[in-house]
């Protein structure tokens, strides 16, 4: 699919950190963009930055969704690319002890179930509302109807402290991705997952209150290398990641998962492993550069 002004885009969580850099590379191609988010102020001034167009939406809520599908759908016609970003995170143990009370406590309930309707439901939301317009699309010359490319996370493989609800949903979105792209396949419709390591967004900050998180976690990391949004570095990574699976029809056989890691290691799925876009690199610090 080639990215230019006679395609439609539809980013969620586009106002801040992953989405928004995948909106900024989108728009930057000619790409007409909807971004969905909760944040209006925030949303609206990347939409005029960009020349896009801000739907407030909560991906929790049917009507809401269905409404930013509208509003995006009118302006810019049926969406052909649709990117889930929307997301956040907490940090609390399924079981933990006070240290100073030796008082013991559960995970709430309802704080499991916020991370699950948020980052799994919301995207699958979203997932099953664009696949179904993009089935009432016309094929491309190339076949394509549509591309849907959802967001993970390493912390669904890693088993994180304090990330169980949010590894629970990133692994959910790793494993329906799968299922949705063998549904859609035979329609032309492609489905793929990107697993990013730790990258510095709002999300540490606004799921744990510590502005310091991502910088006692990078000696932990074996290049100590963290992700960042803004630097000269982490735009080419989103971008040509995220251009490899919107253009290149041939990678998609059955569902694809990328594993971008923070440790200077892109783990790809077998269908891409000889590609020779996956091949170029020529150092570790370049083999994300795909």
């Amino acid at each position: 699919m080639q990215l230019d002004t006679s395609v439609s885009a539809i980013v969620t969580g586009g106002a801040s950190g992953l989405g928004e850099a995948t909106a900024r590379a989108l728009a930057a191609k000619g790409v007409k963009v909807a971004l969905f988010d909760f944040n209006e102020e925030t949303g609206e001034r990347v939409a005029a930055e960009i020349g896009g167009l801000f739907c407030k939406v909560d991906v929790t809520n049917e009507a809401s969704v269905d409404a930013g599908f509208a509003k995006a759908r009118a302006a810019h016609g049926q969406e052909r690319i649709l990117v889930n970003c929307a997301g956040t995170g907490n940090v609390i143990k399924t079981a933990s002890r006070d240290k100073a009370t030796g008082e013991t406590k559960s995970f709430p309930t309802d704080q499991f179930e916020r991370i699950i309707q948020i980052n799994l439901i919301g995207t699958f939301r979203c997932c099953a509302k664009a696949a179904q317009g993009m089935l009432d699309l016309a094929p491309l010359e190339d076949g394509a109807r549509g591309v849907i490319i959802n967001t993970g996370s390493v912390a669904a493989e890693d088993g994180q402290i304090g990330q169980a609800a949010y590894a629970a949903s990133k692994g959910g979105i790793d494993a329906f991705t799968i299922g949705l792209a063998k549904e859609v396949a035979l329609e032309g419709i492609r489905v793929a997952s990107i697993t990013p390591g730790m990258v510095d967004t709002e999300i540490h900050e606004r799921s744990t209150g510590d502005q310091s998180r991502v910088e006692r976690i990078r000696p932990l990391i074996p290049m100590q290398r963290i992700g960042k949004v803004w630097d000269q570095l982490f735009p080419k990574e989103q971008q040509r990641i995220t251009q490899l699976l919107i253009e290149r029809v041939q990678l998609h056989d059955r569902g694809l998962d990328i594993l971008w890691r923070e440790d200077g290691w892109l783990g790809l799925g077998e269908d891409i492993g000889s590609h020779p876009l996956v091949n170029e690199a020529r150092s570790p610090a370049e083999e994300i550069y795909v």
